[in-house]
């Protein structure tokens, strides 16, 4: 009786593979999940670099918003937001972490996702990396910004002086703002296969990515941006909805965005049976105890979060921030959008195609329409050409 049990009863590989997970034959190897790890953990100690040299640097100051007094809707609607989203952060911290820790003594997805979402917020200002096309409206509560310490950085900005980011909204707004959009387009998705059956992977996809355009035109087009926390001055404005306004919206801003909501949400959406991502696969052969799994897992996660942000926003945002139009008037009379950059009260011209692309190590044409070197530069010198005798 007791041999019929002994042959009666499955192994554990059986067991495993019963439940559809692969035995120690079937196991995928960890070489991607590391891989990407490596990655991540790359991203995270620059970004742990540029944050601590701007912290202890001279940008760590307050741009000021200049003479132009917001309407009191905007100040409205900037202080209900900076007051708002940090309430809600420890709310959105306690529902997608803590509570989650405290039932699976395991944090989910979706609490790696917040994290990777309020961390990719770093890359928010290097749209602006080429040349200035975005601006915060400086009224807010800001601490300047670290972009001029992104190694590369070519943009002009001076301490006091640059596109602030405005960190009582953007903080919490990129980690479980971000995810809740995440979130609602998997939604959607579950609900666009259930009402098409048939409905292919890359109609999923599709789904995703129009979802991500529409919401991006509904948020920012016809919400945060008419409110003045923001702005796309060098928008191409035959390419923008409200052209000439302060509130043009680019048509490739929702675009770009469509393409980082649609990977975020495929990222969540398409994951295994026991809810891994594509990123995770050979996770359970990491060594190390389950520490060093989750370490990995969260830094697997945080680079495809950061690629996501930076292959489908921030690179072809460089190609836009070249095709810029004049900044409209709408945009310059408001100092608080202008932050110092440019316009009255400094001496260079806001960006325009009739003029040539300044960097932080060179010249600029002035208001007078004068070249301007940088302090201690001179002219380069013209070295003739070498002439047969």
């Amino acid at each position: 009786m007791s041999e019929l049990s002994n042959q009666s009863k499955p192994t554990v590989t059986e067991s495993l593979s019963s439940a559809g997970i692969p035995g120690e034959a079937g196991r995928p190897t960890s070489n991607r999940v590391k891989f990407l790890a490596v990655i991540g953990g790359a991203i995270l100690l620059l970004q742990t670099y540029v944050w601590i040299r701007w912290i202890t640097g001279p940008y760590f100051t307050p741009v000021d918003p200049g003479p132009t007094e917001p309407p009191t809707f905007m100040k409205i609607a900037l202080m209900m937001w900076q007051i708002g989203s940090p309430v809600l952060f420890p709310v959105a911290i306690w529902w997608f972490l803590i509570r989650p820790w405290r039932r699976e003594r395991r944090i989910t997805l979706d609490g790696m996702l917040m994290v990777c979402t309020g961390l990719f917020f770093f890359q928010d200002p290097l749209l602006n990396y080429i040349n200035t096309w975005c601006t915060y409206n400086a009224w807010a509560f800001n601490m300047g910004s670290w972009a001029p310490h992104v190694p590369g950085w070519l943009s002009p900005e001076k301490p006091g002086a640059q596109v602030a980011e405005p960190l009582g909204i953007n903080v919490s707004g990129y980690a479980f703002g971000v995810l809740l959009c995440t979130i609602l387009g998997c939604w959607i998705m579950r609900k666009a296969q259930k009402r098409w059956p048939n409905i292919s992977t890359k109609g999923l996809i599709g789904v995703a990515f129009a979802w991500g355009f529409v919401f991006d035109f509904v948020m920012e087009g016809l919400i945060l941006m008419p409110l003045g926390m923001y702005t796309f001055p060098g928008a191409v404005q035959s390419l923008s909805i409200n052209a000439g306004t302060y509130y043009q919206w680019p048509v490739y801003e929702g675009l770009m965005w469509g393409g980082v909501q649609a990977a975020l949400c495929c990222l969540r959406f398409f994951t295994d049976d026991r809810g891994r991502t594509v990123v995770e696969k050979g996770l359970d052969n990491v060594r190390g105890g389950f520490a060093v799994q989750q370490l990995t897992r969260f830094l697997a996660i945080f680079s495809a979060v950061s690629a996501s942000f930076f292959v489908f926003y921030i690179i072809p945002a460089q190609f836009w921030a070249v095709q810029a139009d004049p900044w409209p008037e709408d945009v310059m009379k408001r100092s608080y959008f202008t932050s110092g950059l440019c316009g009255e009260g400094t001496d260079r011209p806001c960006p325009d195609p009739a003029l040539p692309i300044p960097s932080k190590h060179s010249g600029y044409v002035n208001q007078d329409g004068q070249f301007v070197l940088p302090e201690g530069v001179e002219m380069p010198t013209v070295v003739p050409h070498e002439r047969s005798e």
